[in-house]
């Protein structure tokens, strides 16, 4: 399913269980990439269960993980996307009311 069609909470899942997989696939277990990282165990648990993370931790995972070229596309200007939702919005003007 295209990430398009997924709400925030199956899309943070999900991240959850890449970083899983990709954790194993490096032979580590869940306290060396703690160590790793410098993200506390129990953080680190509670992404890969549920995906719930703070931005900061998620780097250092990523960079433990020497996955950090993933976030040179994140909201990149030059990106381009198939969202209805943004081409809808791009479509719009922005106005703003006046004091006439």
């Amino acid at each position: 399913m295209s990430i398009l069609l997924k709400t925030p909470t199956e899309v943070m899942k999900e991240l959850g269980l890449k970083v899983r997989a990709k954790r194993l696939s490096q032979n580590l277990s869940q306290s060396g990439m703690a160590s790793r990282s410098g993200v506390s165990l129990g953080s680190l648990k509670r992404f890969e269960s549920t995906g719930q993370i703070s931005l900061e931790s998620l780097l250092k995972i990523a960079m433990s993980l020497n996955c950090m070229r993933d976030f040179e596309t994140v909201f990149n200007e030059n990106t381009t996307t198939h969202s209805l939702f943004q081409a809808k919005t791009q479509m719009k003007t922005r106005c703003r009311g006046s004091l006439k």
